[in-house]
């Protein structure tokens, strides 16, 4: 193996993977193909581009973003650090000035002396140790590459999900459990008189949308209809497409209701359910809004919105082991977007704890686990969890373990999880001299 680790791909991911190897004293090779080339997304020529909005989300405890990126702050997040120097004023959230950002990130990196750059166009894996964050929109040629390799079969095109809500913030008195036809009792129902049927067809309707890259447009619209789209079809598509009533009977009223929104369950220990048939490019705030009418839902908490845009992962649970190590190969690792976590600061986190898994792997000592108990530990563990539809994944409260004993009341809840979580990376850290 070389003695230095390759890193392809500059961003969020590659970037904060770099730092935490660097501090290591571990020599690091940095290959990015700008300014060489861009990609459709990308106008800047520097490190860790911004490329939608400059807002790396919440920094409160009672958020699931602003525990991650405490966790991160405990680690010595490089990200972080250039954002506190480059903050703008954003309230409870953390933005930055994101030119300033990525100038001060790419600066820090060049000037460290075991760091090497190049501008490269990459099209096959490199030698180990290496890591792959070469974003959501990777080149062909190094996923054509990638796809002949053992493990590598199934690279997906990530342009279409519905929203993901919390378990816990449902309302079980309005909504039952059931399949069609008493065939079980897999979904979550949420059912619909004809009046709360046409109140949300109008507000779906005039809800505003999020805007598609260029490239983007054409992709969207080939695979997977939008249900704003669908509904756009006429005021009943919708009734007799995903949200028909038939072959269930809502036991509070004994009959049918006049429309249905199901509720499939996400995860193993069913903290989480997505809205079947959901897919959507409304904007983050419309879909609150809107998916909040449905019966049910007037409270729900959302782990992931729906979105709709290209975005190239890997299928995750198929090839990846712990701390994001390629199981052919533990000696190459994956960060990012591509590895199939979703978000600027999940990016940076995947990269982190990419990095300090493999410089602990090169010295012959155990990798940490951040366990379930972390977001760290719980967007690793959800990339490499077996699913029968696997798809990228924010930070939320309900990756994680759930706590020991029931906390009332949800502000006190996710206190106690960010509580529960900075108390266990403590012992981490210090157990594992992080």
């Amino acid at each position: 193996m070389n003695d230095f680790v390759t890193i392809v791909g500059a961003g969020l991911a590659g970037c904060e993977a770099a730092w935490q190897l660097l501090r290591r004293n571990i020599p690091v090779r940095l290959i990015d193909m700008k300014p060489k080339r861009h990609s459709p997304a990308h106008k800047m020529d520097s490190f860790a581009e911004l490329v939608c909005s400059n807002s790396l989300k919440a920094e409160h405890l009672t958020n699931a973003s602003g525990l991650l990126k405490a966790e991160m702050r405990m680690l010595d997040s490089l990200v972080l650090s250039a954002a506190d120097k480059c903050r703008v004023p954003a309230g409870g959230a953390l933005a930055v000035d994101r030119e300033a950002f990525s100038q001060e990130i790419t600066r820090f990196l060049k000037a460290q002396p075991l760091l090497t750059f190049e501008t490269a166009l990459i099209d096959s894996i490199p030698n180990a140790p290496a890591i792959l964050a070469t974003g959501p929109l990777t080149d062909p040629a190094l996923t054509g590459a990638l796809s002949a390799l053992p493990g590598f079969s199934a690279l997906h095109f990530f342009d279409a999900a519905a929203p993901i809500v919390t378990a816990e913030s449902l309302d079980m008195d309005k909504v039952f459990r059931a399949s069609r036809y008493e065939k079980g009792s897999d979904y979550l129902n949420c059912p619909m008189t004809q009046e709360e049927y046409d109140a949300f067809y109008d507000a779906l309707m005039s809800a505003e949308l999020a805007e598609l890259h260029d490239f983007e447009k054409k992709l969207v619209f080939e695979g997977c209809l939008a249900v704003e789209i669908l509904a756009s079809r006429g005021r009943q598509t919708l009734a007799f497409g995903p949200l028909k009533p038939v072959g269930l009977i809502d036991p509070h009223t004994g009959k049918e209701p006049y429309a249905v929104v199901q509720l499939r369950q996400e995860n193993e220990s069913a903290t989480m359910y997505n809205l079947v048939g959901f897919q959507t490019r409304l904007k983050w705030g419309e879909q609150k809004r809107v998916f909040r009418m449905i019966p049910g839902l007037e409270n729900a908490e959302f782990a992931r919105y729906g979105v709709m845009h290209k975005n190239t992962y890997l299928n995750g649970p198929d090839m990846l082991h712990a701390n994001y190590a390629w199981r052919e190969n533990p000696f190459i690792r994956f960060a990012g977007q591509f590895s199939g976590v979703e978000g600027y600061m999940e990016s940076a986190a995947s990269g982190m704890v990419a990095a300090i898994g493999l410089a602990n792997a090169l010295s012959g000592k155990p990798e940490p686990d951040f366990t379930g108990q972390t977001i760290l530990g719980a967007l690793a563990r959800h990339v490499m969890t077996p699913s029968a539809n696997f798809q990228p994944m924010n930070a939320n409260f309900g990756i994680l373990d759930p706590l020991p004993q029931r906390v009332r009341g949800k502000r006190n809840r996710y206190e106690k999880y960010s509580e529960n979580a900075l108390s266990v990376l403590e012992r981490i850290k210090q157990q594992n001299n992080l």
